[in-house]
């Protein structure tokens, strides 16, 4: 098996992401599979983090990971118990744990796996040099994407064959994975 195998989970953030929205683009391009909240307008790091964990869980073979926003701090609150069953994860235009108060719960040591944070030098989310401290933190190769807003349908990312290339080459980077998970 390549390392490009395996499951894409598509993490949105607060107030999911519509129908126009890149990541609903890309969940149905490549076939992912959508990671559900019960309220897309209460983002509370626990409840989102434990779906997150629970559809990683859910797959036989290591999944590839496709956040954005809330659901970059999500997912990587879920990862930091799950990494072993993690392939890669692009993490694009995360939100700031401070606008949420969770600073503290966020993980800032490195993902055992190749991660890619692309961020935006004008998102109202998260200032660009506080992405990049968070790139560092956590290993990720970090992307600057110029000045794309919060990379969501408001500033015009619904389809976005850059963020699906930055997608293929996460995967393209990736060691070989081999087989199912053992439990």
């Amino acid at each position: 098996m390549s390392g490009t195998e395996g499951p894409v989970l598509v993490v949105p953030g607060l107030n999911g992401s519509g129908p126009n929205h890149w990541q609903s683009w890309m969940e149905a391009l490549i076939g992912a599979r959508r990671v559900d909240q019960d309220d897309w307008t209460r983002p509370d790091i626990d409840l989102w983090s434990a779906r997150v964990a629970d559809a990683i869980v859910a797959q036989a073979r290591p999944v590839w990971l496709v956040a954005h926003s809330f659901g970059c701090l999500a997912s990587v609150v879920a990862v930091s118990r799950l990494a072993d069953r993690i392939a890669g994860a692009l993490l694009v235009a995360p939100a700031s744990p401070d606008k949420f108060g969770i600073t503290a719960r966020i993980p800032d040591t490195p993902l055992p796996f190749p991660t890619v944070l692309a961020a935006s030098r004008n998102d109202p989310w998260m200032k660009f040099m506080s992405a990049a401290r968070w790139a560092d933190r956590w290993g990720a190769r970090l992307i600057d994407l110029g000045e794309a807003g919060h990379v969501n349908t408001e500033s015009g990312h619904g389809a976005w064959p850059e963020g699906l290339e930055l997608f293929r080459q996460l995967q393209a980077s990736a060691p070989a994975m081999t087989g199912p998970l053992q439990d």
